[in-house]
Formats: structure tokens, sequence, C-alpha cells
């Protein structure tokens, strides 16, 4: 779990690092999770139907989606998340993706936005539980990073001012492996795109990528 550090960077009160297994060290980009982003639009448009948001954070999303009148839900496992969403006027639990979540198998779009495809440093596991959750004709819109970008699965841990969280396991995935993450977890990749350097793919099932019916998506 990302920890307190995480909590108290929400809440303004730090402003913590993101500390590698080799030692390097990133910002952790609280600022991106807490506000609208230039490219959330172009994934919102994409959505259709049920939509579940997993690791959605302080919610921006999930709320931009229920702006849009596009069922929603975001889940999360940080309470502090989940509250700063629900105070935002978006509906959002504390569910680990990986426990019982609503409505499974019946989601028509499953968001892992701002680097999720990293939960749990196992992108494969992810994506094949991704899967379980869809309905028969759902899509998963998944952001991964720059062309060219490594395929890391490693520990992190955030730090700060001193304090040191727990090492955690997470995945960094660049858009030349995404597919072939996605088919060894039974995805077939129906659209890529970018908008303002950020990078998204959308994934179907192969049953719904044949379809010539589709959904009533963008994609």
């Amino acid at each position: 779990m990302i920890g307190e550090l995480y909590e108290h960077a929400l809440a303004g009160r730090a402003h913590p690092e993101i500390e590698h297994a080799d030692g390097t060290r990133t910002p952790l980009p609280v600022a991106d999770w807490l506000r609208a982003r230039p490219g959330d639009t172009s994934l919102v448009e994409r959505c259709s139907g049920p939509t579940l948001d997993v690791g959605s954070g302080p919610g921006r999303l999930t709320k931009a989606l229920a702006e849009r009148g596009i069922p929603a839900l975001g889940i999360d496992v940080t309470p502090y998340a989940v509250d700063v969403a629900r105070s935002a006027g978006a509906l959002t639990l504390v569910r680990d993706v990986f426990g019982q979540v609503p409505g499974s198998g019946r989601w028509n779009t499953v968001l892992l936005a701002d680097g999720n495809i990293g939960i749990g440093g196992d992108p494969i596991a992810l994506l094949r539980r991704v899967t379980e959750l869809l309905g028969p004709l759902g899509k998963a819109l998944v952001e991964v990073q720059a062309p060219g970008s490594p395929l890391r699965l490693e520990k992190v841990r955030l730090r700060s001012a001193g304090k040191i969280g727990a090492w955690f396991p997470w995945a960094y995935v660049g858009a030349d492996q995404i597919n072939e993450l996605a088919t060894v977890a039974g995805f077939a990749a129906a659209e890529s795109w970018t908008e303002h350097g950020r990078w998204f793919i959308s994934l179907r099932t192969p049953r719904c990528a044949n379809s010539p019916r589709g959904d009533s998506g963008r994609d």
C-alpha cells in the first residue's frame, strides 16, 4: 500500500519523492491527480456505459465522468484519497482491485489512468483481473509511458523530509510493451493515441475487437 506519506501529500502536508530500487528518485506527481490535466478529456470522451476508475485517488476522473452523465465508480485502497474524492462529489469506495469489486463482470469501461497499470507490480495479472471485471463488450483504457520507456517491474517507496515509507511493488509500462502484455492477458489493442505528451491505449477482448457491431464508444 502506498501509505501515510501519500495521504500527507494529498493533504498538502508533504512533498514526497518516489524512491526506486536502484536508488534514483522522482517526484510524486500529486498535483496532477488533484485537478484536471491536459489529455483527460481525450480519455473521458472514450468512456461509454458504466465505468470503473481503478486507483481513482482523489477522484478527478470519476467526477469528470459523472459530470458527462456516465455512471462511474472509483475504487482506491487509500481511505483518505476516497474521502477527498467523495468531498469533491465523486462516487468512490475503498476497494482493492484484486478483491471484491461491485459490478464485477458487468463494467463497460475500466480506466487505468495516471500510470495505474503499475498497480501490484504485475501488469499481466492486473490486466487479467480487468478482463474479469469487464462485461462481454467491455474495454480497458490504459495510460502508459512514452515509446522508448523500458518495462520496469520493481519495488518502490515514498520518502520525504526524513520519513520513509514501506516498499511496495509497482510497474512502469511503455507504449512499446503494452501490446505484448495485453495479448498475454487476453486483450487485443483497438486504438492508441497521444495527447499533451501523454500516451493511451484502448484494449478489448479478441471477441470485441473482431465484432462488426462494436459498441457506442468512440474507438
